[in-house]
């Protein structure tokens, strides 16, 4: 039985923040952190498991807050746009210091830094184990990053969006405020767009209900989290219908 047969799931989208790669800083990238981030998704990579990623923006420039400040709404957004493939970037560097042969795919076109998103090719980069890195979003304003990864996620035929974050699923309210938040095992989509849980934004929610995509969210800040539960073990919340 070959590694990927032991897994719970042979394809797979990793979703984090931009601020997931800050580390303790308060903007912009934190190297070890990065590096880190990059030993969990090997760890994963390792067990014969496609890999796709996609990275936010918000460590380097937010779209929505620039558009509250003033600044007009689709240039906020494209600014977001080329901040995550500044993250893609450095994601790719410390994957390949690790060898593991990683290809960032961006939305808005630049090929000097990136490979144009053509979805036949990003499949064939997968099925020959190699890491994609999916930035610039949807390429469109007004669409987030997690609406992008959902994207990506369907048309990579993804098994499962894995949501990492800083927490070991998702409350029923902030745990890091209220010491009596509970964790759900296992919640529905419709759920969470009711309780606006905050899992992602609703187009991501309905996307993935759409499509039967389940989310698995977890922490992404627990030393071997990534891998444990894609080897059925580990603290989680799926949501799912």
């Amino acid at each position: 039985m070959s590694e990927s047969e032991k897994t719970a799931y042979k394809r797979v989208m990793l979703k984090i923040s931009g601020e997931a790669l800050m580390g303790d800083t308060s903007f912009g990238l934190h190297p070890p952190t990065v590096q880190r981030v990059a030993r969990e998704v090997k760890s994963v990579h390792d067990m014969g498991v496609e890999i796709c990623m996609v990275i936010g923006g918000g460590n380097i420039f937010r779209g929505l807050q620039g558009s509250a400040q003033g600044m007009e709404r689709t240039t906020a957004d494209y600014m977001g746009m080329l901040a995550t493939v500044m993250n893609a970037l450095a994601m790719q560097s410390a994957l390949e210091e690790l060898g593991i042969h990683t290809r960032v795919i961006s939305a808005i076109t630049m090929n000097e830094v990136a490979e144009p998103y053509i979805r036949r090719r990003a499949v064939r980069h997968l099925e020959k184990k190699r890491v994609c890195i999916f930035a610039a979003g949807t390429g469109n304003p007004y669409f987030t990053t997690d609406t992008a990864a959902t994207l990506r996620a369907n048309e990579m035929n993804c098994e499962a969006i894995f949501k990492g974050t800083k927490v070991d699923g998702v409350y029923d309210k902030d745990p890091a405020k209220h010491s009596d938040a509970k964790r759900y095992e296992e919640v529905s989509y419709d759920e969470v767009l009711q309780q606006h849980l905050g899992v992602m934004d609703a187009s991501a929610i309905a996307l993935a209900r759409d499509n039967d995509l389940p989310i698995i969210v977890f922490s992404l800040d627990e030393p071997g989290g990534f891998r444990g539960i894609l080897a059925g073990e580990g603290t989680y919340t799926i949501v799912q219908d």
